[in-house]
């Protein structure tokens, strides 16, 4: 059930709250619904990402040649451009599911648009990705937004999705091959740099604009 109320319970500050003993669970519970305004400013967000997504594939089919002729595998340290949108959602909207549902909302959008690759492919890798941008902030339970959170965040999908395409694009690639290290070196770095650290600062710029602030991501302070 969608919840239409804003209550001061979402103002989720970047250190952990521990609970008392004995408190009731349900301001966490209220903490963690969903309300109409998540749900339309997480679409919005996954529409604005699915256009990058889309943009970023015409200018990848250019420049990966280009930079993989420097080093094979090299390339990857841009992947992260179609998946930093997990833990940019999850700052934001500060939800369980947030980086999943954005993520198929800009694959939606994207593949609405058109694009070279399949559905599947598409649908599958969007969902893995939102997954594993999730996994520190649950470890948390969503209580713990900081840069360093970011870039675990931003690593882990990167080393998701570097591990998907060795198994299931590069199949011909072995992991301890030149291309296959320099490939998952890297998605690794792009990971960090992108994923986590353009992710947080992307968010701080969002944020100062006054555009989140009747989100508990708004309202907290900033914490690098």
């Amino acid at each position: 059930m969608v919840d239409r109320t804003d209550s001061s319970t979402d103002n989720i500050i970047t250190t952990t709250e521990p609970s008392p003993m004995g408190q009731s669970s349900k301001p966490e519970n209220r903490r963690w619904r969903w309300t109409a305004a998540d749900i339309a400013v997480g679409a919005a967000l996954g529409v604005a990402c699915g256009l990058v997504f889309w943009g970023f594939n015409f200018a990848y089919a250019w420049l990966s040649p280009l930079i993989g002729g420097i080093l094979p595998g090299l390339a990857s340290v841009l992947h992260p451009l179609w998946y930093f949108s997990g833990t940019l959602a999850v700052i934001i909207l500060r939800k369980p599911g947030a980086a999943i549902y954005v993520n198929l909302v800009g694959s939606a959008a994207e593949m609405l648009l058109g694009n070279q690759f399949s559905v599947g492919f598409v649908f599958a890798s969007a969902a893995l990705q939102g997954l594993f941008a999730e996994i520190p902030f649950m470890v948390t339970r969503y209580r713990v937004y900081n840069l360093p959170i970011s870039v675990v965040s931003g690593a882990l999908v990167a080393l998701e999705y570097g591990v998907y395409l060795m198994l299931f694009q590069y199949q011909g690639v072995a992991f301890l091959s030149a291309r296959g290290i320099v490939h998952m070196v890297s998605e690794l770095v792009g990971g960090v740099l992108i994923a986590g650290v353009m992710s947080w600062y992307l968010y701080r710029a969002i944020a100062a604009t006054g555009a989140l602030d009747r989100f508990a991501s708004g309202r907290a302070r900033f914490a690098a």
